[in-house]
């Protein structure tokens, strides 16, 4: 006779891990990095470079001899945490600029909580917004693309199609709009700003992607950029045509690269269906709110994580257990 052996839940693998999701994730990333890097050529593989490796080498670093455990380098998130922090900064930046950044997503975003799945808050986005904190010339100073003729260190800068749109907006300068950008070149074509900027499309690509593979659900990415798309045709400048404002509010600045890619985290976003909706919606207005009234002419990184901090309540959303009674 057979023993019979009891072990707890789950009974079955659905064939995910940390490692698959996190490499479907960098695949999904890899249309839009490879657009960047021919917009702004050798800047966008350096600073690519510059911010994986130092991510991968810290954490490496942080869990052997601070933390004494054995390093899980090999999960691949710390390489997703470089890339992700790579997209949020302009290909221009100074290499010790961008290990800086590196240090304090791994060492204070991630590992200062324990490790991958402990930690509150995006370890990319603590780093990028620490960065824009303490060196906000370098970190709002944009090339132009220009390809594989960019200078690492010379680039030619400019203002981006987000700054134009936010004089426009706040400063009601109507003349400005013709300096805009059509609808198609913002969702194909190249535009100034970090990597995470340049193509909508790649980004949306990418997104569908980890979408239908079941990486991420449709809640927060569509509820972001539903959000933001509603308070923009109520929030129109005059002088623009709604539908021009919504499209360069959806194809301009990290809307796509946020909706799809760094809200949408496991760790620091909602559980349940309705959590991430409400995340979502929270997201694109304080978005919308910060690009209309605002000092800085983007937002995401400030919306998710201020929203970030809500996801504890917002996981108390949570549906009925079987059989349970109303209170």
């Amino acid at each position: 006779m057979k023993n019979l052996i009891v072990s707890p839940a789950p009974h079955a693998h659905s064939g995910d891990s940390v490692r698959k999701n996190m490499l479907l994730v960098i695949g999904a990333l890899l249309p839009a990095y490879a657009v960047s890097v021919a917009a702004f050529g050798w800047g966008a593989l350096i600073t690519a470079a510059i911010s994986v490796a130092a991510c991968v080498l810290f954490e490496w670093l942080i869990a052997k001899f601070l933390l004494k455990e054995q390093p899980t380098i090999g999960d691949c998130s710390a390489i997703l945490t470089g890339l992700l922090l790579a997209f949020n900064l302009p290909c221009n930046l100074p290499w010790w600029i961008v290990i800086i950044g590196a240090l304090v997503a791994i060492g204070v975003g991630k590992m200062t909580f324990g490790g991958l799945g402990q930690n509150p808050f995006n370890p990319a986005l603590v780093g990028r917004v620490f960065l824009l904190i303490s060196f906000p010339v370098q970190m709002t100073t944009w090339p132009r693309p220009l390809g594989f003729a960019t200078s690492y260190v010379d680039a030619a800068t400019g203002a981006t199609p987000l700054a134009t749109l936010k004089q426009i907006v706040k400063g009601g300068d109507t003349g400005l709009i013709d300096q805009l950008p059509d609808l198609w070149s913002t969702f194909v074509g190249y535009m100034g700003g970090s990597l995470g900027e340049v193509c909508a499309l790649a980004l949306l690509a990418g997104g569908l992607f980890l979408i239908c593979t079941k990486v991420i659900t449709w809640h927060i990415p569509v509820s972001i950029l539903a959000t933001m798309a509603l308070f923009a045709w109520i929030a129109c400048p005059e002088g623009m045509c709604p539908g021009q404002y919504i499209g360069l509010t959806l194809c301009t600045g990290g809307a796509m690269l946020g909706a799809f890619f760094m809200a949408t985290d496991y760790v620091t976003s909602p559980m349940v269906g309705w959590g991430k909706i409400i995340f979502g919606v929270g997201i694109g207005v304080i978005v919308m709110v910060i690009r209309t009234w605002g000092a800085y002419p983007e937002g995401m990184s400030f919306a998710i994580l201020i929203m970030n901090a809500c996801v504890p309540l917002l996981n108390r959303i949570r549906p009925k257990r079987f059989g349970e009674k109303k209170q």
